[in-house]
This record gives C-alpha cells, structure tokens and sequence, in this order.
C-alpha cells in the first residue's frame, strides 16, 4: 500500500470527504485526489495533508537521520580559504 491510498484509508476510518480535508489541510480537492491516486503532488500538499490528519508522526519515517550534526562540524573547526579585505 503506496502513501496515497494509505491517506486515503485514513481519511475515510476518519470519515472524512475531500473537500473537508483538503480545506482543513489549505489545499485544493484535485490536489488532494491527485495524492491519493498517486499520480503526482507536492512535498507541501503530502505534509499539509498528512498534519491536517493527525499523522505528523509519519513524517519522522520520511526524512533520514542525519549522520553528521551541524555542531558536530563546528567543533571539528574547517580552515579558511580566503580572507575578507579589511575596511578602512
């Protein structure tokens, strides 16, 4: 089961129309069917609709862990490469 019809069975265990979600998400109903069908959306309308249904916990599986922390980079401290001319 794709994410589109995962949504889909979610919207409707919700009982939930299209219009009401996707008002509820700041979407379009054609943006939200064409998620559903899987046949094209935007990252924004997933995670719009995904929120608006109380899932944002499926988000967290989406995104890899990041390997390396940005503080991490800092502490490690990367040499320069140029210089900035002095204002006088």
């Amino acid at each position: 089961m794709d994410i589109g019809e995962q949504i889909k069975s979610l919207r409707l265990k919700q009982n939930i129309d299209r219009a009401t979600l996707a008002l509820r998400a700041g979407c379009s109903v054609s943006a939200l069917k064409n998620l559903e069908n899987g046949s094209g959306s935007t990252l924004h309308t997933l995670i719009a609709v995904v929120r608006a249904l109380g899932r944002g916990d499926w988000l967290r599986n989406v995104a890899p862990m990041a390997t390396i922390s940005p503080l991490n980079m800092l502490k490690t401290g990367q040499t320069r490469q140029r210089a900035r001319p002095s204002i006088k």
